[in-house]
């Protein structure tokens, strides 16, 4: 299994970034897959999900700011997230449950500056 997270970076507050996580190892279209995220001292937290047939939901404090999608025919999830605020802060990290085990790619840093 290998998920390899990217579109991190610095922006703004009230700024936008669409993170990626492109798939492989394992069959993309039934599974479930998670964005978390961890921001610096602190634990790694459950931020979104997408369930095999679609299905989004999240964490209360992205709803109506983040959106979870998936291509299966490109084996990619993204994160769409927009009026980005500085407690967002964090390295965000993609992850598949297969079986009941989480797997977890190598993440990617979002820093919003004030």
């Amino acid at each position: 299994v290998q998920l390899q997270a990217s579109g991190g970076g610095v922006v703004q507050s009230g700024g936008s970034l669409r993170l990626s996580c492109a798939a492989s190892g394992f069959i993309f279209s039934t599974n479930e897959l998670v964005w978390y995220r961890q921001a610096p001292g602190e634990l790694r937290e459950w931020v979104a999900r997408i369930s095999s047939s679609g299905a989004p939901s999240y964490e209360d404090s992205v709803k109506g700011r983040f959106t979870i999608s998936r291509d299966n025919a490109k084996s990619t999830v993204y994160m769409q997230m927009n009026s980005l605020k500085p407690e967002d802060t964090a390295t965000y990290y993609c992850g598949v449950y297969i079986q009941g085990i989480i797997y977890w790619g190598q993440g990617t840093l979002v820093t919003v500056s004030s």
